[in-house]
């Protein structure tokens, strides 16, 4: 995304900058080898993530065929309830200003979760 955008996605390896507005960390679990003063996350929505059981089941076949099912599947854990405060906290953090940016410790971002939940955003915040 560009830096003009309300919301934008980069990895917690990265160094922490100006413009980052709130730094939101959307992984389930915490980065490995990365201090929180170093990661300067704001937010931690744990439960925006995907389930552990549809993380597993994706992470089983790293050859990519179940990418498309997986989208799908994780569209669908974002509007069920155990996901909708965590969505709603996001959007309201959008809302109240921006910009956000969604934080990650993946090596392939476009290959995560992140992308999936981008377009979601756009998406909720479109319709409401």
């Amino acid at each position: 995304m560009s830096a003009s955008e309300p919301v934008r996605v980069r990895r917690v390896y990265d160094p922490p900058e100006d413009g980052d507005g709130t730094r939101v960390l959307v992984d389930r679990l915490w980065p490995r080898g990365v201090s929180k003063e170093r990661a300067a996350i704001d937010v931690w929505l744990k439960d925006i993530t995907p389930s552990d059981e549809l993380r597993s089941w994706y992470h089983q076949d790293r050859s990519g065929a179940r990418h498309d099912a997986f989208v799908e599947r994780y569209r669908t854990e974002l509007d069920d309830p155990a996901h909708t405060e965590a969505v709603e906290r996001l959007v309201g953090l959008v809302r109240e200003g921006g910009p956000v940016t969604l934080i990650t410790a993946v090596k392939d971002v476009a290959d995560s979760h992140v992308p999936v939940l981008v377009d979601h955003l756009k998406h909720v915040m479109k319709r409401t």
